[in-house]
């Protein structure tokens, strides 16, 4: 029998589904179930309201019944982060206007993943702003990282801070593994929570040319959520060229027992279609 995708292999390892890359053939409100009907229990999602930080009630409450309609938990939700995808990588460095739109869905986003049982808040760092000194907005993104992780803290989540990749993200500032924990150091210290956790996606460092079976080792420990896609071309697993199952099978052994979520493109399949891999 194929094992079930959200059964963890080898060690045990479990898969959640990111609805803000697959599935997005469908309308929002319809991917729960599409994922629950592809046998998952667990999913993820970016931020959804890409134009605003505070969505009507109403919109908060319908996908909510959609998740639970659906039997499936949301395990991870990005902070408002601009437009994503999009030109944008986050806000809460972002001086003015997009820094107080985040500020502004702290709150929200915090009460809203309360309210599905989310333990994981995923905060993007933000694009270096051209005139802005890159001082001033790592001042500001540790004052609005500190403001999210208490946050966090209050609904018993993990803050989590991400490494994206240079190619695709050139004015991102956190392109390195150990970038993104200095970052997680900081929050630590200001807060004295130590809810600030690193999301290592195995793409986006693999893009960057790091040694992951060394960030694996060095930093498992630190990290509160995996996130997976082969490189090149952010498929499946299988349609490239990293050992995917080997770097997840050292992350147990390493003793990482949290979600692995799968964010990565579909290709020209329906997305219902991009699992096979996990019988395999």
């Amino acid at each position: 029998m194929a094992p079930h995708p959200t059964d963890r292999r080898g060690a045990d390892q479990r898969f959640d589904v990111n609805l803000s890359i697959l599935f997005t053939e469908l309308p929002l409100l319809e991917r729960p179930a599409a994922a629950a009907a592809a046998g998952f229990t667990a999913v993820e999602l970016w931020w959804p309201w890409t134009d605003t930080p505070t969505p009507p009630r109403a919109e908060l409450d319908a996908l909510k019944k959609a998740l639970d309609d659906a039997g499936t938990r949301l395990v991870g939700l990005n902070l408002y982060a601009g437009r994503l995808p999009g030109p944008d990588r986050g806000a809460l460095s972002v001086p003015g206007e997009e820094s107080d739109r985040f500020r502004a869905n702290i709150e929200v986003a915090a009460e809203f993943a309360a309210s599905v049982g989310c333990t994981a808040l995923n905060a993007l760092y933000g694009n270096r702003v051209e005139g802005v000194d890159p001082a001033a907005q790592d001042a500001l993104a540790l004052e609005n990282l500190v403001l999210a992780a208490r946050a966090a803290g209050r609904i018993g989540a993990t803050l989590l801070i991400e490494a994206l990749n240079k190619p695709e993200s050139p004015r991102y500032p956190l392109v390195s593994a150990e970038s993104a924990i200095a970052v997680v150091d900081r929050v630590n210290a200001a807060t004295g929570l130590g809810n600030a956790a690193f999301l290592l996606d195995l793409y986006h460092l693999s893009m960057n040319g790091e040694d992951l079976n060394e960030v694996i080792d060095r930093y498992t420990a630190r990290t509160g959520h995996v996130q997976i896609a082969d490189n090149p071309g952010r498929g499946a697993p299988g349609t490239g060229s990293l050992p995917l199952q080997e770097l997840l099978d050292r992350l147990d052994k390493a003793g990482y027992e949290g979600w692995v979520g799968l964010e990565y493109k579909p290709g020209s399949r329906p997305s219902a279609e991009a699992f096979g891999w996990i019988a395999n």
